[in-house]
């Protein structure tokens, strides 16, 4: 199979000039119709079966599926296609490059890997390599915000695996961390500033809150890490309180964000901040605080035995004339939600950098690079194996 190197920089070139922005950095003036029309009009070519999902207004996901001859195994290629915002970018949806590297928001984060998944796909049909089981792509919408694309996807499409294409420096990625949103609230009492006998101060309570959580901390990463993705963390994001400079504040509010490693969950990690309020109320009677979740995300890690993992990891080996490091993600991806609807998941992409900053770049070579696994493993997964597959 050939990969065409100067069509996969087109499509990435055409995918970057596409303005996709997350409506939840563009104060929800951008959505992701055009992107996913680019994307359902190639699928389109490539003789798939194509379907648009769209669970709010402009949220657009495409899923296209190469049919197989039945009887082998279903593999799913993944990609997103929103991006975060281009504050400090003079020119984002100009594609440049320079150095065999091409510049442009979304071009590392993560449309470098949507073309690699196009171009896998293209060079699969026209080798013309028989596959017993279904090729799908996912081109998905809310990666970056609340994952509202893929949560949509998986209602409706399933496959034996799934390759998710997330910029790893083609490496193989078994895992990722997730985290919990949390939100504590501490009560005081309103009074003036000269009544210090019947005000009390919620934001200087929450110190003692915020002095639990640093020691908590500290307890976090001293934990034995996880093997793949490392220890868990927090840190106190924002904090708000008061209400002037001449009263006491009757409410101050602190949110955290908790990051999980496999094997925690969202009871397991707002349970441990409980306990801090407890051991508070406990030792003052007139302190009163409590905390709540806000969002949850949790952890992923792919089986042991994985048998896309070993596939990929095959395929990776005769492109790159080596095995890649197995290693794990310190950021959520939405693995844990194809992992969570049984699906054998992996993660491998190209190399760059700059996610969601001014200057974002990816290496061209990296991308052609990926299709060629891609392609090479979806030829050996799906090609003939007896097992029943699954597929959309």
């Amino acid at each position: 199979m050939r990969i065409d190197e100067a069509a996969v920089r087109r499509t990435l070139a055409e995918l970057v000039r596409i303005p996709s922005i997350n409506a939840a950095f563009s104060g929800g003036t951008t959505d992701e119709r055009e992107v996913a029309a680019y994307v359902r009009a190639r699928m389109d070519t490539l003789g798939m079966h194509t379907r648009a999902h769209e669970p709010r207004p402009g949220r657009v996901s495409v899923v296209g599926r190469l049919p197989g001859t039945g009887g082998g195994r279903s593999l799913m290629l993944y990609a997103h296609h929103d991006t975060v915002g281009v504050d400090g970018m003079p020119d984002p949806f100009t594609p440049r490059v320079e150095d065999g590297r091409m510049y442009g928001r979304g071009a590392y984060d993560m449309k470098c890997g949507l073309a690699a998944c196009l171009a896998a796909v293209e060079a699969v049909v026209t080798s013309g390599a028989p596959l017993a089981g279904d090729l799908l792509i996912a081109s998905v919408a809310d990666e970056e915000e609340a994952s509202l694309g893929m949560a949509e996807v998986l209602r409706h499409h399933t496959a034996d695996a799934c390759i998710l294409t997330e910029p790893t420096e083609v490496g193989l990625v078994v895992g990722h961390r997730g985290f919990c949103w949390m939100e504590v609230v501490v009560h005081g009492r309103a009074a003036h500033g000269s009544a210090f006998a019947e005000g009390i101060d919620a934001n200087l309570r929450m110190g003692r809150v915020l002095a639990g959580l640093e020691a908590l901390s500290v307890r976090l990463l001293a934990r034995p890490p996880h093997p793949v993705v490392g220890p868990p963390s927090l840190h106190a994001a924002t904090l708000q309180g008061g209400t002037g400079l001449s009263t006491y504040a009757a409410r101050s509010v602190l949110q955290i964000e908790r990051r999980t490693v496999p094997g925690e969950t969202e009871a397991d990690v707002v349970g441990e901040v409980r306990e801090i309020l407890d051991a508070l109320a406990a030792e003052d009677a007139t302190f009163r605080a409590e905390v709540r979740p806000l969002l949850t995300r949790d952890p992923w890690a792919a089986h042991a035995d994985s048998p896309i993992a070993a596939a990929v990891e095959a395929a990776a080996a005769q492109v790159l004339g080596a095995r890649p490091a197995r290693g794990g993600a310190p950021y959520w991806m939405d693995a844990a939600l194809i992992g969570a609807a049984g699906i054998d998941a992996v993660v491998m992409g190209p190399a760059g950098g700059g996610a969601h900053a001014p200057e974002e770049w990816v290496d061209l070579d990296s991308v052609h690079q990926t299709a060629q696994i891609l392609a090479r493993t979806a030829v050996a997964f799906c090609g003939g194996s007896s097992e029943p597959g699954r597929a959309a």
